[in-house]
C-alpha cells in the first residue's frame, strides 16, 4: 500500500441530526432505544423521508469537507444505531414490548421475539445507494450485529438464545449482501453488546458474526465500544473482557474505542491478520482535540502496528453532540492523520 494510502480516516457510522429534524432534548431523553422512538421527530411523517434524505446530504457534506476517507451516511434515519434494522424483522412484537430495569429508575422496552425472525425487504439498501450516488469516497455502512440484538430482545420463541442469535445473524447477512450489491465499501457490524455476558459471548458470539459476514467480498469490520462517550463520561472499564477473541473471526477490521479510556494498546498486538479501526478522539470531551494530539494517539499506536493497519477514528457515533464540535473533531482527526502520513514520507525518503 502506498504511504499515501496509509492511515485511512473513517467514522464509526452516525453523525449529529440537524435540530430542525429532531427534539434533541427527546433525542437524549430515549438514548439509544430498542423499539420505535417516533416522538423525536420534528417533521411530519408524510415529510420525514425526505428531510431525512436532505440531512443526509448535509452529514455527507460535512465529512468530506473535514477530510474523511471512507464516510457514512451519517444514520440519520435512525432512532438509535439499532433499532432501525431490528424492528424492520418480522417475529418481533413492538406494541406488546417486554420491560427491562438494568438499574433502579430506568425502564427500558425491548422486543418480544414472538415468532420466526425475518428479514421480508430490504431496510438500508435505499440508505447506501443515496450514499452511493452522493460521494467519490469509500463508504461504510453499519448494521446492528446479531449477538447485540438478541441481548435487545425478550426471547419467547427459540429454543434457547443462541438459536435466536443465529436467525439475526441470517436477516444481517442477507442485508448485508443486499448492501453490497448497492455499493458499500465497508460493511460494519455493532456489537456492543459482547462485553455484557462473556459467557454468551464466548460460547456463541464469533459463531454468529461469521454467519452474519458469511459470503462478503466488501471489507468487513466489527465495532466494539462501552457507549456514547457524551452520555457516559465516567467509570467506563480501561480493558474489553471480549476484544482479543475477535482474531477468531472472520472480520477483516476491529474497530475500538481507545481515546477515552486510555486503552493499553499492547493489546493491539493480539489481533494478527487484522486492520485496527482506532479510537483516537474522546467523546466525551467537549473541545476538539489539536492535530498534535491526534497524532500523539496514533503515534502511541504505531508502537504496536504497522501503519497499512491501522485506520483513525472517533471513539464512537457522534449522534449526541453538536454538529460543529463533531465537525471540528473531524476536521482534527484528518489532520492529525495527515501530519503523520507526512512523517512516514519522510522516513520513506
Amino acid at each position: 500500500m502506498a504511504v499515501s494510502k496509509l492511515l485511512q480516516t473513517t467514522v464509526v457510522g452516525s453523525y449529529p441530526q440537524p435540530d430542525w429534524l429532531i427534539d434533541r432534548e427527546k433525542l437524549n431523553k430515549v438514548g439509544a432505544p430498542r423499539v420505535r422512538a417516533r416522538e423525536i421527530w420534528r417533521v411530519p411523517e408524510p415529510l420525514l423521508e425526505k428531510a431525512q434524505d436532505d440531512a443526509t446530504l448535509l452529514a455527507i457534506r460535512d465529512m468530506e469537507d473535514a477530510g474523511i476517507d471512507i464516510i457514512t451516511d451519517g444514520e440519520i434515519r435512525r432512532e438509535s444505531y439499532s433499532n432501525r434494522f431490528a424492528t424492520a424483522l418480522e417475529g418481533l412484537d413492538l406494541d406488546n414490548p417486554h420491560t427491562i430495569s438494568p438499574k433502579p429508575g430506568l425502564n427500558i422496552a425491548i422486543p418480544r421475539v414472538v415468532g420466526r425472525i425475518r428479514r421480508s425487504r430490504d431496510v438500508e439498501v435505499r440508505d447506501m445507494q443515496i450514499l452511493r450516488r452522493s460521494t467519490k469516497r469509500q463508504t461504510k455502512i453499519t448494521l446492528p450485529g446479531p449477538f447485540t440484538m438478541s441481548q435487545q430482545a425478550k426471547n419467547e420463541y427459540y429454543k434457547d438464545d443462541e438459536e435466536m442469535a443465529m436467525a439475526f445473524a441470517e436477516a444481517v447477512n442477507e442485508e448485508a449482501h443486499a448492501l453490497q450489491a448497492a455499493g458499500a465499501d465497508v460493511i460494519q457490524i455493532d456489537e456492543p453488546w459482547l462485553r455484557q455476558d462473556l459467557t454468551a459471548s464466548n460460547r456463541y458470539g464469533i459463531k454468529a458474526i461469521n454467519r452474519a459476514l458469511r459470503g462478503l467480498s466488501a471489507q468487513t469490520a466489527i465495532h466494539l465500544c462501552f457507549g456514547y462517550g457524551t452520555g457516559f463520561r465516567v467509570g467506563k472499564p480501561n480493558h474489553y473482557d471480549f476484544l482479543t477473541e475477535l482474531a477468531e473471526s472472520s472480520a477483516d477490521q476491529i474497530s475500538i474505542e481507545a481515546a477515552q479510556i486510555r486503552l493499553d494498546l499492547n493489546v493491539l498486538t493480539e489481533l494478527p491478520g487484522k486492520t485496527i479501526v482506532l479510537g483516537v478522539i474522546d467523546l466525551s470531551s467537549d473541545v476538539a482535540e489539536t492535530t498534535e494530539e491526534v497524532a500523539g494517539r496514533i503515534r502511541q499506536a504505531l508502537k504496536f502496528i504497522g501503519p497499512e493497519r491501522l485506520m483513525p477514528a472517533p471513539d464512537c457515533g457522534l449522534k449526541f453532540m453538536p454538529r460543529e464540535l463533531a465537525f471540528a473533531k473531524l476536521s482534527a482527526l484528518s489532520a492529525g492523520a495527515a501530519l503523520i502520513r507526512q512523517e512516514l514520507t519522510g522516513r520513506a525518503a
